[in-house]
């Protein structure tokens, strides 16, 4: 499959927010219509796995099932439009230099730690963990019950001929990013996943930067 790279032309000094997402920690807030969100990947091969809610309505949030139909593709790149379960764009990603990011692997959890490796992994700290450490901190009126399957920025998850899921060498690398731009108001829930069990993270969890523009600073304006 080819990579489909494209540069942003944003500038990171007219960022309006910029801040860093310690290894394996979760983070949510709230990015404008119009604005523009880029997750940049510092170390290389770390993992973000990442849900969007409408801010306007939370009982509106991505849909994997409709993004991929709509795109007939697995794989988020540069170019896809990334849709509610009401089949509205809530986000497009305009720029992209990994050039591929997984929808189908999920969010680790304590029972998915156990099953895949073993008994003594359970207690181990989690995506799921941290989606609801997040939830708890916060007042958007979001429970458990309102978690659907994330995306997983950066990370390589490739399908088997027999439908099959491998978790590989992530194909980031330090400096590379995600930039998107909200087509409405947006609450983005991440967790930096904290995973050691598989490459995804190539075994050691790393910080990720989080930068906004306002839609005045897009190049499109």
């Amino acid at each position: 499959m080819t990579l489909r790279m494209i540069e942003s032309t944003l500038d990171s000094r007219d960022a309006v927010s910029d801040e860093i997402v310690p290894a394996g920690e979760p983070w949510m807030g709230i990015v404008r219509k119009g604005q523009f969100l880029r997750i940049l990947d510092l170390e290389g091969n770390q993992a973000v796995d990442t849900l969007f809610f409408s801010a306007a309505d939370i009982e509106e949030r991505y849909s994997a099932s409709d993004t991929i139909r709509a795109q007939g593709n697995l794989y988020l790149m540069a170019g896809t439009r990334l849709l509610s379960n009401s089949g509205n764009v809530m986000l497009d990603i305009v720029a992209d230099t990994c050039g591929r990011h997984d929808t189908l692997g999920g969010a680790c959890s304590a029972e998915s730690n156990t099953v895949r490796y073993s008994l003594e992994k359970r207690h181990m700290h989690s995506c799921r963990d941290n989606f609801l450490t997040a939830l708890a901190r916060t007042d958007f009126g979001l429970t458990k019950r309102d978690l659907p399957s994330n995306i997983n920025f950066f990370m390589n998850v490739p399908v088997t001929p027999g439908g099959q899921l491998t978790f590989a060498d992530g194909i980031s690398a330090s400096g590379r990013y995600v930039e998107m731009r909200a087509a409405m108001d947006v609450i983005v829930l991440i967790s930096n996943c904290p995973q050691l069990n598989n490459p995804c993270n190539a075994y050691n969890p790393t910080p990720v930067r989080l930068m906004v523009w306002d839609a005045a600073r897009g190049p499109d304006s």
